[in-house]
């Protein structure tokens, strides 16, 4: 079996058996975010704990790429603290857009996706998810900040 096989075996895994996948009720959700060109939607939640992500889930719906990217990326922010979880969403953003080259060790099975960037239309669902965390880390940090300053 060729790599480009096992990438797909992957990714069609993900999206046949979602990990992390489950109902989300709506005072949860951190963020919702849509494609509206496809109909792709994620909705994401996670708790931190110690600088650490917790109990990171997604719920949605959408095409496989997007399913499945949502699927790995919460198993792979699951326990990261904040800054890593920064860092690796920056990562994976930027290598699909062809801006940094993937390491190996720091993408490890979301190497998968990066065949993605050979369709351009389909870039946008492999980041939405990435992009709703992008969202809620800003939005974590606008709070902490808010709190912290008594505001």
């Amino acid at each position: 079996m060729e790599f480009d096989e096992l990438y797909q075996e992957l990714i069609l895994d993900h999206y046949k058996h979602p990990r992390r996948k489950r109902a989300i009720p709506e005072g949860e959700a951190l963020v919702d975010e849509e494609n509206p060109v496809c109909g792709d939607h994620i909705r994401l939640f996670w708790r931190v704990e110690e600088g650490r992500l917790r109990d990171v889930a997604f719920d949605g719906h959408g095409c496989a790429i997007s399913m499945a990217s949502a699927s790995m990326m919460t198993e792979r922010l699951e326990g990261a603290d904040v800054e890593t979880a920064r860092r690796l969403i920056e990562a994976f953003i930027g290598m699909l857009r062809g801006e940094r080259a993937p390491s190996d060790e720091a993408m490890g099975d979301l190497l998968a996706l990066e065949g993605v960037r050979e369709f351009p239309m389909r870039i946008k669902c492999a980041t939405l998810a990435w992009h709703a965390a992008e969202k809620a880390l800003n939005r974590a940090q606008a709070s902490s900040l808010a709190r912290a300053s008594g505001s």
